[in-house]
This record gives structure tokens, C-alpha cells and sequence, in this order.
């Protein structure tokens, strides 16, 4: 990373906060990251970001940034590219593969192209979502630049059109509902980790992400081989054909009923929650790597030119 030569203690400034939806996700993982990386042995400075974010990185002057932000603004390409503007190396992927992840449709796209298996969907007006079904039910209405399963509608067979609250985006995702298992994979680098079962009492929403006993997470999940294997490589194939970077997380459903058919991809997080119990950093776990490793290793693999 340049700049860094000579220093014993590089300075890192860890960005959290921010003004999207995600905020307290990423108030959570940006002071649990910083406080893995003072154990690394950098220089922390927390920064909760407002609109004078450039400002305070010229101020700060830090080697590398930690980015822990979360949600729109965040990983969606918007501080990757004020990051390049000030040749800041900064961890996670870069602007261009954070854009196209965020947005689902482009993303499913890019899957598509290389042969991933994803459930059919649709873009349609909000309005027009409201009014009447825009594809056979069930499906599952939500967001196209969020994350966390922020504003996800489940609309079930026989089920009324969903009525739309006002804070929706005026063009939201209509897909296919997905039946069976909620599976993912955390891509580190050129490395396909596990396989995680997350395990709930309904629908993998907000609260179950975040809530104390929202969910139980089993890795490696107890799944055949040829679905583990499966996983791991589409994992590794999205976070490729999107161009990601450093850590993504790729998330699936399978429905053993279908075996192989039956796995499809949701959608790929460039900026995956990163706390010590987060899905990530339990599979780094796993794996012999600790939540400080990680987190170091984050910091070694940070880039503002690819």
C-alpha cells in the first residue's frame, strides 16, 4: 500500500456510520473492526461520516481506510470513488464491481452471463406494484440498492398485491420466491471458505440478521457434497464476474427437493457485516483465521487502483 513504507504503526481511519438505512450495521461492525485492528497493532481512527467526509481524510491523513459502512453511499461505489479521487488505498472491492453488486438487476445480469443460476424477476414501478400483481405469486418484492433485507415484501399464493410503503423507491425488484434453505459463502481473496446454514423461524429479514437469537448459523452446513461444492464455486464465479475485491459474501437458496436445480443465487455483498459473530467472520473463524487476522488481512489487500 503506498504510503506505508517505514511506519511501525500505519494509521488506518475506520469509516462507519454514514446516512444510509444500514447505519447502525455499520456503527456496529466499524467499532468492532477498529477495535480488531488496535489488537493488530495500527493507528485507529474511527470516523462516524458526514457530508465533510474528504475533508476529514485530508485532515486525518490516514495510510488506509477501513471501510465499514454499509447500505447506499457506502458500498454502492459512491466513497470508492472519492477514496480513488484522494489515492486512498481502502479495503473492500473497488468502484465499479461496488456499483454493480448493489444493484441487483445489473448484477443478475453479470451472473447470467457466466452461466449462474438466479430466479426470474422483474423491475416495475412502485405504484404499479400496488395495484396488482406484476407476476404470479409468490414472489418477493424489495429494494434494488439495498441491503440488510431492508424493505423486502414476501408476498404469498393468494395473497393480495403488497401495499407499498411511501419510503420504497418509486422502481423496485419483483422476483420469483425462492423455497428451502438460506446458504452462503464468503469469498476471501481467490478463496471460497464455507458453507453456512442459516437457520430461522421465517424469513432471513433485518431482525433475524441482527437480533440476539434472530437466527442460528451452522457451518459447515450439513448439505451433500455436490451442493457444498456448488456453492463454493458459483460463490467464487460471482465474486469474479462482478470484480470484486478483498471480501464478498454470496448468498443462495437451495431446495433439496430440486437437488442441484434446486440451488439458486440471490445476490453478492461487497461489504458483508463484520462483526466477531458476523456470517464472514465466523467462516474466517472456521477456517483458523481470527476476527484481528482478518481484518488485517483486509488492511494488507487494500487498493485505490484495481
Amino acid at each position: 500500500m503506498a504510503g506505508m513504507s517505514g511506519k511501525t504503526s500505519p494509521r488506518v481511519a475506520v469509516l462507519m456510520g454514514g446516512f444510509s438505512a444500514e447505519r447502525e450495521v455499520s456503527l456496529v461492525s466499524g467499532r468492532e473492526c477498529a477495535a480488531a485492528l488496535r489488537v493488530a497493532g495500527y493507528e485507529v481512527i474511527e470516523v462516524d461520516c458526514g457530508l465533510d467526509i474528504a475533508m476529514r481524510l485530508v485532515e486525518i491523513s490516514p495510510d488506509v481506510v477501513f471501510n465499514a459502512l454499509h447500505g447506499r453511499w457506502g458500498e454502492d461505489g459512491c466513497v470508492q470513488g472519492m477514496l480513488e479521487w484522494l489515492r486512498i488505498p481502502y479495503t473492500h472491492s473497488g468502484v465499479l464491481a461496488s456499483a454493480l453488486a448493489m444493484d441487483k438487476a445489473r448484477a443478475k445480469e453479470a451472473y447470467i452471463s457466466v452461466g449462474l443460476p438466479v430466479v426470474a424477476s422483474v423491475l416495475a414501478g412502485r405504484d404499479a406494484v400496488s395495484a396488482g400483481h406484476v407476476m404470479p405469486p409468490p414472489y418477493v418484492v424489495k429494494p434494488n440498492n439495498e441491503g440488510s433485507s431492508f424493505g423486502v415484501y414476501i408476498v404469498r399464493e393468494g395473497a393480495n398485491a403488497p401495499r407499498l410503503a411511501e419510503t420504497m423507491p418509486e422502481v423496485v425488484m419483483v422476483e420469483a420466491y425462492a423455497p428451502g434453505r438460506e446458504l452462503t459463502v464468503t469469498v476471501m481473496g481467490d478463496r471460497a471458505l464455507c458453507v453456512t446454514d442459516i437457520i430461522t423461524s421465517g424469513w432471513y429479514d433485518y431482525d433475524a440478521k441482527y437480533s440476539v437469537g434472530g437466527s442460528k448459523h451452522l457451518l459447515p452446513a450439513d448439505i451433500p457434497v455436490e451442493i457444498s461444492e456448488a456453492c463454493l464455486d458459483f460463490a467464487l464465479r460471482a465474486h469474479r464476474v462482478l470484480g470484486c475485491r478483498g471480501v464478498s459474501r454470496t448468498d443462495f437458496r437451495w431446495d433439496a427437493t430440486g437437488g442441484l436445480a434446486g440451488l439458486v443465487l440471490l445476490e453478492t455483498n461487497t461489504q458483508p457485516g463484520m462483526t466477531p459473530t458476523s456470517l464472514s467472520p465466523e467462516q474466517a473463524g472456521y477456517c483458523g483465521i481470527t476476527f484481528p487476522q482478518l481484518c488485517d488481512w483486509m488492511i494488507k489487500d487494500a487498493s485505490c487502483n484495481r
